[in-house]
C-alpha cells in the first residue's frame, strides 16, 4: 500500500529545491512529515478530514500546520482536504447546519438558501459566502467542529482497519507462496 502511495505523492526531496518553499525549510522537510506508514497515513487523512472544513483558503494551511504539530504524512493530509471543492462544500454545510441545529434545539437560526454566484466576481461571491455563513451562526458553527471531528474519527479508524486488512491479506497471500 505504501508503495501504491508513493507513486501519487511528491517527494520531499523535489519539493526542498523549490524557492518559495527554501525558507521554512527545517520545518516542512522534517522526515517523519514524509514518512509512509500506517501511522502517519492515518493521522494525515484524519488531518485532512477535519481541516477540510475550514472556511474559505485556509483549509491546506490547516492541514500543514496540522501535520507540523502532530507529525503525520503532510502530501497525504493536503490531498485529503481536496474532498470539499465547489459541489460538495454547500452539501457538507447543509448537513453541518442540521447537526448543529439538531444539538443546540430548533429556533436558534433558520436557514437560508446559498448566495447565488454568477461566476464572474470571485471575491464578490467568496465574500457572499463568507455572509451567508456568519448569518447562520451559532448551529453552524457546532455543525462544522461535530461534523469535522466525525469525519476526522471515521477517516482515522477507517485507514487503520484498511491498511491492518491489506497487511493480514498480504502476510497471508505471502505464507501461501
Amino acid at each position: 500500500m505504501r508503495r501504491l502511495l508513493k507513486r501519487y505523492l511528491p517527494d520531499h526531496a523535489s519539493l526542498a529545491t523549490n524557492r518559495w518553499l527554501a525558507p521554512f525549510g527545517s520545518t516542512l522537510f522534517h522526515p517523519r512529515l514524509w514518512h509512509l506508514n500506517r501511522h502517519s497515513a492515518a493521522g494525515a487523512i484524519a488531518t485532512g478530514l477535519f481541516c477540510g472544513l475550514i472556511p474559505g483558503p485556509f483549509q491546506m494551511l490547516g492541514a500543514a500546520l496540522g501535520c507540523v504539530l502532530l507529525r503525520v504524512n503532510l502530501p497525504l493530509a493536503l490531498l485529503t482536504t481536496l474532498y470539499t471543492n465547489p459541489f460538495t462544500i454547500v452539501p457538507l454545510y447543509i448537513l453541518a447546519f442540521s447537526m448543529g441545529e439538531a444539538l443546540l434545539g430548533r429556533g436558534e437560526a433558520r436557514f437560508t438558501p446559498p448566495p447565488e454566484w454568477s461566476g464572474g466576481d470571485v471575491l464578490g461571491g467568496v465574500a457572499a459566502l463568507a455572509d451567508w455563513m456568519i448569518a447562520l451562526g451559532r448551529p453552524l458553527a457546532l455543525g462544522l467542529v461535530v461534523l469535522a471531528t466525525s469525519l476526522a474519527l471515521a477517516g482515522y479508524l477507517l485507514t487503520r482497519i484498511a491498511w491492518r486488512t491489506y497487511l493480514i491479506h498480504h502476510w497471508r497471500k505471502r505464507r501461501q507462496r
